[in-house]
C-alpha cells in the first residue's frame, strides 16, 4: 500500500524514536511505501525538500513560525498551513496514487489537503486524533465560543471528522466526547488508537543514576519528581506552582522540571524569587539528555489545567512507564488519565486544585517498595497496550493486506 503521512511536526528521521516515527516504521518494515509531508519553520532558514530517506520519502514543506511566537502569527502560520502542503503535494506527488492517507491533528486545518488526495485517488483516510480544537482553546479563555476564530476552526473541525473514514482516539474518554459532541459523525467510524511506541530497553542501574543525578546536583537520598515537557497553558502551571511552594520545606522529595514553553518564564520567575531548595528549573533539553535524566528519577509528573472540558492524553506518560516510572498526576476531572493509571496500578491521580490531595499522593509515593512494584506494573501495562504494533494493527485492521515476511 502507498501510504501518505500528514504532520505538522518536524520530522527529522524516520529512525528517531517518537510516537510518529515508531508507527511509520511499522508500515515500512511491514512492506509498505510510505510517504511522509511535514513542515520546515521558516525560523529554520532551510527550503522545501523531497528527500529519500532510510526507505522512506519525505516532503518537508516550508511554512511560518508555529512554535515559540504571538498567537497572532501562530494563528496565521496555521491557516496557511494546508495551502502550502496542498501545492507541495501537487508538485511533487502529482504522479503518485495513495491508498491510505493518515494525519494528526495539531491542527484541523487539513481538510482541503485530505480532500484532494482522498477525491484524486480514491483514498481511505485515517485521522488520529491528539487534540480536540477549537473546544481546548476555549477551555483556557484564548477566545469566545462567540468570536469569528471559534467558528472558524469549528467549521474546518467539523469538515476534517466528515472526510475522515476512521478517526483513532488516544482513550475511550476521547471516543465518547467525540462522538457525544459530534452528531453527525457515525460512532462505528470512532476508535480507540492510543499513543504508542516501541519499548527499548532502560539502563536503571544504580551506579548510571548516581552518575547522572551527581550530574545536576541531584540529591540520591531523596524521591525524586520529574516533569518534563510543554510548559504553557494547558499545564496549569500555577497549581504546579503551588505544590511546590507548599512541598518548600519537604526534606523527603526533590522536584525536577524540565522543558519549555509560554509560562517557563513564570516558573523561572518563580525559582529567581523564591529559590527552592528542592526542586530545579531546566529548559528545553535535547531528547537523549532528557531522557537520561528522566531515567534516573523516581516518579513521574503530569500536569493539566483544571479548567479543561475535554480529555486530553499527554503522550509524555509513556516515556515514564518505558523507564518503569510510577505516575502522579494532577489534572481536570474530565480526561480519562487518571482512570487509566489508578486501574493499571502504575500511580495516582488527583485534581489539579487540590493541592492537599496531590501532597497525601506525594507522601505515598515515597515509599520504595510501592514505587518498585508501581514502576514494574507501568512497564507491563506499556507493553500490553501502548506499543506502535498495537496502533499499526488498529489501523490496518480496516485493510486487506498480506504483510511482508
Amino acid at each position: 500500500m502507498n501510504i501518505l503521512f500528514l504532520s505538522i511536526g518536524r520530522l527529522n528521521n524516520i529512525e528517531d524514536r517518537g510516537l510518529y516515527t515508531d508507527l511509520l516504521r511499522q508500515f515500512r518494515d511491514k512492506g509498505h511505501n510510505v510517504y511522509v509531508v511535514s513542515s520546515i519553520e521558516k525560523r529554520l532558514h532551510k527550503p522545501t525538500e523531497y528527500v529519500n530517506e532510510n526507505g522512506v520519502q519525505f516532503l518537508r514543506v516550508k511554512i511560518g513560525n508555529i512554535r515559540n511566537t504571538n498567537l497572532i502569527k501562530k494563528g496565521i502560520s496555521t491557516i496557511m498551513i494546508e495551502s502550502l502542503f496542498l501545492k507541495a503535494i501537487k508538485k511533487y506527488m502529482e504522479n503518485i496514487n495513495f491508498d491510505l492517507v493518515i494525519y494528526s491533528t495539531p491542527p484541523i486545518t487539513f481538510g482541503k489537503v485530505v480532500r484532494y488526495v482522498k477525491k484524486r485517488d480514491n483514498a481511505r483516510t485515517y485521522l488520529l486524533l491528539k487534540d480536540i480544537f477549537p473546544q481546548n482553546a476555549v477551555d483556557l479563555n484564548m477566545f469566545s465560543k462567540n468570536s469569528l476564530l471559534h467558528k472558524y476552526f469549528k467549521m474546518k473541525e467539523k469538515q476534517l471528522y466528515a472526510l475522515s473514514n476512521h478517526i483513532g482516539c488516544m482513550s475511550q474518554g476521547n471516543v465518547d466526547f467525540v462522538i457525544n459532541n459530534n452528531t453527525e459523525v457515525l460512532p462505528n467510524t470512532v476508535e480507540v488508537c492510543p499513543n504508542s511506541i516501541t519499548p527499548v530497553k532502560v539502563d536503571r542501574a544504580e551506579t548510571k543514576i548516581r552518575n547522572i543525578r551527581s550530574k545536576y546536583n541531584i540529591p540520591l537520598d531523596k524521591t525524586v519528581f520529574i516533569y518534563g515537557g510543554n510548559l504553557g497553558k494547558p499545564q496549569g502551571i500555577d497549581f504546579l506552582i503551588n505544590c511546590l511552594k507548599t512541598n518548600k520545606d519537604n526534606d523527603d522529595v526533590y522536584f525536577v522540571i524540565a522543558g519549555s514553553g509560554t509560562e517557563f518564564n513564570k516558573l523561572s520567575a518563580f525559582f529567581n524569587r523564591e529559590k527552592p531548595k528542592n526542586a530545579l528549573l531546566l529548559s528545553q533539553m535535547k531528547k537523549d539528555d532528557y531522557e537520561a535524566l528522566a531515567n534516573s528519577c523516581d516518579v513521574g509528573l503530569i500536569f493539566l489545567d483544571n479548567r479543561f472540558t475535554i480529555p486530553n492524553f499527554p503522550s509524555r506518560l509513556l516515556t515514564y512507564m518505558q523507564a518503569s516510572m510510577p505516575v502522579l498526576a494532577a489534572t481536570d476531572v474530565n480526561t480519562d488519565i487518571g482512570k487509566v493509571i489508578v486501574e493499571g496500578e502504575f500511580g495516582y491521580w488527583c485534581e489539579s486544585n487540590n493541592t492537599k490531595q496531590f501532597n497525601k499522593k506525594l507522601k505515598q509515593l515515597c515509599d520504595n517498595k510501592l514505587r518498585e512494584q508501581m514502576g514494574i506494573n507501568a512497564r507491563s501495562y506499556l507493553e500490553k497496550n501502548y506499543t506502535s504494533r498495537h496502533s499499526y494493527e488498529i489501523i490496518m485492521s480496516h485493510f486487506k493486506y498480506k504483510e511482508k515476511r
